[in-house]
């Protein structure tokens, strides 16, 4: 071994040399392998295009959030409603109802929702109001969990087994929508590429396999609620957002109580419309016994981040004073800072003096 070479150089060296050594042997030695020739699809990159040149674009699903035929990931922090909106996609694409203010052109779907998160009970009672329970759309169906099932002996392992019972209820109920609340416990944790690759793989097969769109939701760690979302705070975030077709995020405001935004995070096809700049504000709200996120507006992100309280008199002044500047109502400013109206209606008004 040269010692002037770094040792995974050398390594790499001597794994070459007994690979030749052992082709030359056999007789093999500058033969193509045929037994790789199904794992690609291979093509010139002007055939690709007259293949796919007849191709009709992708039909939107949840706006430009979601497009049919991709897997994508919702993610948001622990109670912030992420398991609420993915019945309501998933309710709305069964029913073939839009979603304000975003479009549908899919045709009308079943959809199988996985629920890892809520008992049979729990969904009963989110979903009643005074006895009377909501009519979900027919092709809209809920697949729970079991923790009581055992391994059988046919699978070698719970990941295997899982798979194979997604692929049942996907058969089963003919659904062109997968949804699955949600993907850590699918295989106890993804914040590992060990862990999110094999997870994504399979998901990816299925989605190829019957021609399935996705959508599969994630928790973010704690993170700064000062900073705007990235797609650096999805959990195991590096290998799961590599496979994602497309992704978005649900922000909690720190301006007003009770109040959610929708960001577009990621997009493989189409353009990036409800970025920073652009959030969908949506408030969760019971309608007799309908829960869902309503429609707000929109709005810029960086006015639901969290915002330190200010230190001192001036300070605050000069928070009002800029905040002003740039737009914001006196309520706004107020509920922004944390402060009454009569304080920032006062400051304003001694600053025009």
């Amino acid at each position: 071994m040269n010692p002037d070479r770094p040792q995974l150089i050398e390594f790499i060296r001597t794994d070459v040399r007994q690979f030749t050594d052992r082709a030359i042997k056999a007789g093999k030695f500058g033969q193509v392998p045929e037994g790789g020739k199904n794992l690609f699809t291979l093509h010139s990159a002007n055939q690709w295009m007259e293949l796919e040149k007849n191709t009709p674009p992708p039909h939107i699903l949840f706006g430009e959030l979601w497009y049919r035929g991709e897997l994508c990931i919702l993610f948001a922090d622990t109670n912030t409603g992420k398991s609420v909106l993915a019945v309501q996609i998933g309710n709305s694409l069964a029913a073939r109802e839009q979603m304000p203010p975003f479009g549908c052109e899919a045709n009308k779907c079943d959809v199988v929702y996985i629920d890892f998160e809520l008992s049979a009970a729990q969904f009963h009672a989110r979903y009643t109001h005074n006895d009377v329970t909501y009519t979900f759309a027919k092709g809209f169906y809920r697949a729970e969990f079991n923790p009581a099932a055992a391994l059988p002996p046919d699978y070698k392992t719970f990941d295997e087994y899982m798979k194979a019972a997604l692929e049942y209820v996907i058969v089963k109920t003919g659904a062109g929508v997968l949804i699955i609340d949600n993907i850590t416990c699918l295989r106890g944790g993804t914040g590992h590429a060990g862990q999110a690759l094999p997870l994504m793989r399979d998901l990816k097969a299925l989605k190829t396999k019957y021609q399935l769109s996705v959508l599969v939701l994630a928790h973010t760690p704690k993170r700064n609620p000062a900073l705007p979302i990235t797609r650096n705070d999805l959990e195991g975030s590096k290998m799961l957002m590599n496979f994602a077709d497309s992704a978005f995020a649900i922000g909690q405001s720190h301006l007003e109580s009770g109040l959610r935004y929708l960001k577009q995070v990621k997009q493989r096809y189409g353009q990036c419309l409800y970025g920073a700049k652009n959030v969908c504000l949506f408030r969760i709200v019971k309608r007799l016994n309908w829960l869902k996120f309503e429609f707000q507006g929109f709005d810029d992100e960086r006015l639901h981040l969290y915002q330190p309280p200010p230190t001192g008199k001036r300070s605050t002044e000069t928070r009002i004073l800029e905040l002003s500047a740039e737009g914001l109502s006196q309520r706004k400013i107020a509920a922004h800072l944390n402060i009454s109206l009569g304080k920032v209606n006062a400051i304003l008004n001694k600053g025009e003096g």
